[in-house]
């Protein structure tokens, strides 16, 4: 225990209750003011990618990012709407078909954002570190059929942490009723500059809609964390991110936050063009929807910006609440699900006792040290539960649906920032991506959604 905190314990018999109140108060904010000044010092000296920092336990947060997996499906109806969007054999039907279900899933997609980027915010009035998966963490879950047509079907998501150096999570929504797959990774990159924590994603999503016959690349946006002077971070989106469809429609998705003088935060404007070509120029924008993915935005033809007073809601994320996942009761999970093995370091986050989440948090870490230096001592190495590494490099078309997507929209197949357009400066002879094998969820027998 500090030693300040002792000496404010020793004067409780003679100090009124009030008095001692305000005083412990006073010092906490003090104390947690001291420790985000030395925590921002010692991230301005770091040299290398922040994510591999261990972060002090005042910032962490009681769930681990193999869980954030989940927000890319806590809208069910909208993951699936484009199921559900077919029209008759006329080519005109076939066109305009086919730009609803772009315009569904750019719907989707926008959804899924709030929950990514700003609930912790909202709910613990800053943006809170997650727990750094250990290497083999699992989380798993069901949404069940909620329709009163019960036209949905359950999907299951299956999250893995395939990697812990860097840190990557691969993760897998099911949907059998409707066909429907909806697999990628995440991984980051993170460097500190001025006032700003600035990430770079790594990974992709792929939506396969197999009744269809079609296919979406979903690439991730760059983000930066700001308010780190007050202690009060917050994540903000920023550059470009696209969807590419088998069909050939793109949609192009600026982002942009508060400026000093002006704007909303959480703002974007995306655009939906015929194919990459007429995306070079925005007048060829056969709709624009624009406003805050946090909040409201509106949609209209063309290429002009949506009026809120004029055009008609694309969609309301404050209105829309979002579908939490039915996960086993912990007693049931094996020792790798996520919730199991964290349980008495979120226990210690929840009541903020600091050493406790030390000591906890340790005995994971130093578990998980003992077994990498077991693999090496044994010349093995970890094998992965249901995902596998893929190499892509010099690959046909037909080999994963990453390749002719991102063809298709001139971006590059290596692994490099989410969204790099083919000549950029990020280059890389690397192409090893994750994808699941669902044959080996359909014989797994130890876990279960």
């Amino acid at each position: 225990m500090d030693p300040r905190i002792r000496r404010i314990q020793r004067y409780t018999s003679v100090l009124p209750t009030s008095y001692l109140h305000k005083t412990t108060y006073s010092f906490s904010k003090m104390a947690l003011s001291a420790s985000w000044t030395s925590f921002l010092k010692s991230i301005a000296s770091f040299n290398g990618d922040l994510s591999s920092l261990t972060a002090p336990p005042f910032i962490l947060s009681a769930t681990s990012l193999v869980e954030y997996s989940q927000y890319w499906g806590e809208h069910p109806d909208l993951l699936l709407e484009p199921n559900f969007l077919v029209g008759n054999d006329s080519n005109d039907e076939k066109t305009a078909m086919a730009i609803k279900r772009m315009i569904a899933v750019t719907k989707w997609f926008i959804s899924t954002l709030r929950s990514q980027y700003c609930s912790r915010n909202e709910s613990m009035g800053s943006e809170k570190k997650p727990l750094n998966p250990f290497l083999g963490e699992l989380f798993v879950g069901k949404w069940q059929d909620k329709s009163e047509e019960q036209k949905l079907g359950d999907s299951i998501l299956l999250s893995e942490q395939v990697s812990h150096h860097p840190p990557v999570t691969g993760y897998a929504i099911i949907n059998k009723k409707n066909n429907t797959l909806c697999q990628g990774y995440n991984g980051i990159r993170a460097t500190i500059s001025t006032t700003l924590i600035n990430v770079k994603q790594y990974g992709h999503a792929l939506l396969e809609y197999k009744d269809l016959g079609e296919e979406y690349l979903v690439t991730l946006p760059p983000l930066h964390i700001e308010g780190l002077i007050t202690a009060s971070p917050f994540v903000e989106l920023e550059g470009t991110s696209y969807i590419q469809s088998s069909t050939g429609y793109l949609t192009v998705i600026e982002y942009s936050g508060r400026g000093y003088f002006s704007g909303k935060k959480n703002t974007f404007k995306a655009r939906i063009y015929e194919d990459k070509l007429s995306s070079a120029n925005k007048e060829n924008a056969i709709v624009t929807i624009n406003g805050q993915w946090s909040g409201k935005s509106y949609i209209t033809k063309g290429s002009a910006s949506a009026s809120s007073s004029s055009d008609e809601l694309f969609y309301d994320a404050n209105s829309k609440q979002p579908e939490h996942l039915t996960v086993k009761p912990i007693e049931e999970q094996n020792p790798l699900e996520s919730r199991r093995a964290w349980k008495k370091v979120a226990e210690a986050i929840n009541v903020g006792d600091y050493d406790l989440i030390h000591k906890e948090k340790s005995l994971i870490e130093n578990d998980q040290r003992e077994l990498r230096k077991k693999e090496k001592e044994a010349e093995v190495s970890w094998s992965q539960r249901w995902f596998e590494q893929v190499d892509l490099a010099g690959k046909p078309a037909g080999f994963d649906p990453l390749i002719s997507l991102a063809n298709m929209a001139n971006l590059q197949i290596s692994n490099v920032p989410s969204g790099s357009v083919k000549g950029s400066k990020y280059e890389s002879d690397d192409a090893l991506h994750w994808r699941v094998n669902l044959d080996k969820w359909e014989s797994e027998e130890e876990i279960k959604a």
